[in-house]
C-alpha cells in the first residue's frame, strides 16, 4: 500500500533497490581481532629485522672449556691449522687450540689462511668425545679483524 493509503500507488521508498552489502563485512569483535593480529605480525616482523641486523654478537659468550653443548659462542684468535675432511668438503680449523667445524656450504664461501686472525660464531657440539664449535653460515666467520 502506498503512502496515501491507496492500493496500487507505489511507495517511493521502494523505487530504488537497497544498497548492496559489501561482501566482507566484519563485526566489531572481528575487526578488533584482525587489527590485533596484524599488529602482532608487524611486531614480529620488526623484531626479526632487528635481530637479523644485530647478528650473533650480543648473544654469543666467549668459548671456554666450561661452555656447554648447544651454547652459542664466539672464538677469537689466530687460525693455527686448516684440515679438509675426507668427505663432504668440510673444513676443520684450529683457532687458538679450539676445534672449529666449518661445513661445506660455509667453507666454499670463506677463504681462510693459517695465521689469519678471525672471529667465529658457532654452536658448541661434542663430536667423537671432543668439543668443537660448529659454524652455521659463512657470515659467522669474520676475518682480517686487526690489520
Amino acid at each position: 500500500m502506498g503512502e496515501g493509503g491507496k492500493l496500487g500507488d507505489p511507495d517511493p521508498r521502494n523505487l530504488y533497490p537497497p544498497p548492496p552489502i559489501p561482501p566482507f563485512v566484519l563485526e566489531r569483535q572481528e575487526r578488533t581481532a584482525l587489527i590485533l593480529l596484524i599488529t602482532v605480525l608487524a611486531i614480529l616482523f620488526a623484531g626479526h629485522l632487528i635481530l637479523t641486523a644485530l647478528g650473533n654478537a650480543p648473544f654469543a659468550a666467549p668459548y671456554s672449556e666450561s661452555s656447554r653443548e648447544g651454547d652459542l659462542v664466539v672464538v677469537v684468535g689466530v687460525v693455527e691449522g686448516i684440515t679438509p675432511t675426507s668427505t663432504g668438503g668440510h673444513l676443520l680449523l684450529s683457532v687458538n687450540g679450539t676445534r672449529v667445524f666449518l661445513p661445506s656450504p660455509a667453507s666454499k664461501e670463506v677463504s681462510l689462511q693459517v695465521n689469519e686472525t678471525v672471529r667465529i660464531y658457532g654452536i658448541v657440539q661434542v663430536y667423537e668425545g671432543k668439543k668443537e664449535v660448529v659454524v652455521r653460515s659463512a657470515s659467522d666467520v669474520q676475518k682480517d679483524l686487526f690489520p
